[in-house]
Order: structure tokens, then sequence, then C-alpha cells
């Protein structure tokens, strides 16, 4: 029996449609269901010997339960004129400015977008993937040439489950969504992929390590237990 995700679906709830991601896992005991974090998808686990038109019954009792869900999660913050961002810790007010033609800049506190409203999203989005780009792999570099090590490929990415990952070849992955938390999580999360260079564990050397190249390594810990999901809810 193949294990993976399978093609997803599409439940009918009275609020609208919902999509319903399907994954078997080859250890799951039983047929799990849950809302993800941002309520875009529910996601529907299988176990081996469950059958597809099963976990679809599963999912399809579940119906009232997943609209409940659904009112209680957080609205998202969209990236429009008027709206508070915060960079590095600071907030930013998004301010469009309609009659410029510079794309997206930062003066102060203000983060100014010209040309078309419905361009606002995707121009601050990329504006900030950009500087998470160039902020991310300054302080990675930096880090890793402490420890006499070089990383491969630094990628952004826009992962729902880590903030950073390292390979077995070296390259670094991070969630551009970091350049939104205050500065000393980001560098946190950095220190914590570079120190994964050297240690590829999470034993008492590589933590070790990793608060040597990071001065706040359990205040940041702490921050994202607390308001990692908040930074999803951005964009």
């Amino acid at each position: 029996m193949k294990i993976g995700k399978l093609e997803p679906k599409i439940l009918n709830l009275p609020s609208g449609d919902l999509p319903l991601e399907i994954r078997r896992h080859p250890t799951a005991r039983r047929i799990t269901l849950r809302l993800s974090n941002q309520g875009e998808a529910a996601r529907l686990v299988l176990p081996r010997y469950a059958s597809l038109r099963e976990g679809l019954a599963f999912a399809n009792s579940k119906k009232d339960w997943l609209e409940s869900r659904l009112h209680d999660v957080p609205p998202r913050i969209p990236f429009e004129d008027g709206q508070i961002v915060p960079i590095l810790g600071t907030d930013h007010r998004i301010t469009h400015c309609p009659q410029a033609r510079r794309g997206v800049w930062r003066d102060g506190e203000r983060v100014l977008v010209s040309g078309n409203p419905e361009h606002i999203p995707r121009r601050v989005t990329d504006h900030l993937k950009t500087l998470a780009r160039q902020v991310i792999g300054d302080r990675a570099h930096a880090k890793a040439a402490v420890i006499g090590k070089q990383p491969g490929r630094i990628s952004l990415r826009d992962s729902r489950s880590r903030w950073g990952s390292c390979s077995h070849t070296g390259n670094l992955n991070f969630s551009w969504r970091l350049i939104i938390a205050p500065e000393f999580v980001l560098d946190y999360v950095g220190a914590h992929e570079v120190a994964h260079l050297a240690e590829h564990n999470h034993g008492p050397r590589f933590w070790a390590l990793a608060g040597q190249l990071t001065p706040d390594m359990e205040t940041a810990k702490a921050w994202l237990r607390r308001n990692g999901e908040t930074l999803l809810r951005y964009g």
C-alpha cells in the first residue's frame, strides 16, 4: 500500500468549501483529523489499513466540529494600506503612495508602497522576503565563519511547521517570516541552523555551540513558543 500524500479533496462546510489534505502514515494507529493553524485546510491522517472511503466518511462526520474550530481561528493580518507590520521588532505602518514610482521603500517606521492598491500585498511580501534574504544570509555566513564552517545554499521558504532547517549537505532553509519577528529571534534561528553544520543532532554539544552563537537563546525559544503562530497570520 502506498504511503504518503493522497490527492486532496474538498469538504463542504456551512461557511464554505474547505480543502482536505490527506496523508497515509506508516505508524498511525487510527484515523485523525485536525484543522491547520491558520484554518486554510483540514488535515486527515490515515493508518495503513484504513481505506480512503473510511477516511472521507470520518472527515464528513466531523463537519460541525471543524466549523466550530474555524470560528476560533484568529483573523489574518493583511498587508494593506494603514496596517501595522513589525520588522525586526519595530512596528512599521504600510502607507500607500499611489503617485510614486519607487516600488516599495522604508522611511523611518513606514513601509511606503507605490502603484495600484491591489498590488500592495504582493509588493510588501516581496520587499520583506528580499530583506529577510539579506539579513538572514549575512548572519548565517558570519556565524558559520565563527565556527570555521561554510554553509551551502541558503533558501527562504514559507514553511508552516519549522522556522529553519539544515540538510545533511549543509544547505540552510529559513522561513522568510522571521523578518517579522524581533531581531533576537531571527538571530537565534540563524544560530540554531548554523550550529547544525558542526553538530547534526540536538545533543549537549549542539546546544552549547548554539548558545555561543547567539546571546538570547532561551528568551528567543520562549518567544517562538508563545508567538510563533502570530507570524503565520501576516499576509
